[in-house]
């Protein structure tokens, strides 16, 4: 018998966030996820009238596969999974993980040739532009070990976070939309040095309430490219290419990263060398899921910590866009929480949000006591 809670959990996917017509083609991309989770995704999308597809991974293989990296080779992947992607209205992409660090070892130049082809001709160009796609984690024992919960209780947290009211979210979020939209200046304070400074003028802002992403709860802008000035100190652990950096302290210029230090600097600074854009930040988000309190090196959780914010070096999306282009696009958190040191919002002066919480009352319906109550 099927747990109801992964049935609760494919109906999101396909009924909510892909909301899967008739006659419309669901590319589901299962990595590491049991299959019982797979053949509900298909049940639902034919249910729904729609055609199912089934792409199966493993990261272990994976591993393999990049380690073995040709620019030849991961060309013809990217042709056959281009055109498969080209062929679907609907994506889910699934990802399970047994070992987080599955990918540590792979050296830097063949993770390079894996951005550079797939990761940037089948996900960024075709996927996210051209169907109507979300994203997932599979809980593991290796995601429960990174949250210091046990298995149980970590499989409990996970479908509270990802199968919430994220309607009710969505319908909290239009008036921070409103507000960032109308913003010229943020002020960011926070734990350790941060002292930030930067413009969203004229730049969107997209609220993100399970469309794109399981679990969520963000509404994100980006920053005008060559405004930021200050430092910002993260309070979070931070996994990118496999390595874990903590302690991040981000140091700008005139929209420019000229000073980046962490626990393992070298390879920081590696990451912000893979180009020009590497260096800008291409996106400035707010966090709310309310079920999401800590950090646990998982960005599509961490990044949507009720009181949080992340600051994010690299490209930034077409729905926000500040011309900053990069194959980089690293999601780093700040939680302003009483716990991790507190931390204020301003919008052109305006406190928006203290020590988590909002302050204004059209922003208050997206504090986690409001967001919780069905």
């Amino acid at each position: 018998m099927i747990d109801p809670r992964i049935t609760r959990l494919a109906d999101v996917l396909v009924n909510y966030s892909c909301n899967v017509q008739k006659g419309e083609k669901l590319l589901l991309e299962a990595i590491d996820v049991p299959h019982e989770f797979t053949t509900e995704v298909v049940r639902l999308t034919a249910e729904a009238g729609g055609h199912p597809l089934v792409l199966l991974k493993s990261n272990q293989v994976d591993r393999a596969l990049r380690q073995a990296a040709t620019q030849e080779q991961f060309e013809l992947i990217t042709q056959v999974e281009k055109l498969q992607m080209e062929s679907v209205q609907c994506y889910i992409g699934a990802r399970g993980n047994h070992n987080v660090a599955e990918l540590s070892d792979v050296p830097q130049e063949r993770m390079k040739i894996y951005e550079s082809t797939v990761w940037k001709h089948v996900h960024i160009e075709t996927r996210v532009k051209k169907t109507k796609w979300v994203v997932m984690r599979w809980p593991s024992p290796s995601m429960a070990q990174l949250a210091d919960m046990s298995t149980e209780a970590f499989e409990s947290f996970y479908f509270d976070v990802c199968t919430m009211n994220y309607a009710k979210m969505g319908e909290g979020m239009q008036a921070l939309k409103k507000r960032m939209e109308a913003t010229d200046q943020v002020h960011l304070k926070g734990p350790g040095e941060t002292d930030l400074r930067f413009s969203i003028k004229d730049i969107p802002a997209i609220p993100c309430a399970g469309k794109l992403n399981i679990p969520d709860g963000e509404v994100f802008t980006a920053p005008v490219r060559d405004s930021v000035n200050g430092v910002i100190q993260y309070n979070t652990p931070t996994l990118y290419r496999g390595v874990t950096h903590e302690d991040v302290r981000l140091e700008f210029s005139e929209g420019k990263i000229v000073k980046a230090t962490s626990s393992a600097t070298e390879k920081l600074n590696e990451v912000f060398d893979t180009d020009e854009g590497a260096r800008y930040v291409g996106e400035f988000a707010i966090g709310v899921n309310p079920y999401i309190t800590k950090a646990m090196k998982d960005i599509l959780f961490d990044e949507k910590i009720a009181g949080s914010i992340h600051f994010t070096p690299g490209g930034s999306y077409d729905e926000a866009p500040n011309g900053n282009e990069s194959e980089v696009h690293w999601d780093m958190v700040m939680i302003q929480t009483p716990e991790y040191g507190g931390g204020e919002i301003y919008f052109d002066g305006e406190l928006i949000r203290k020590d988590g919480l909002f302050v204004p009352d059209d922003l208050k319906p997206l504090n986690p006591d409001e967001l919780k109550r069905v």
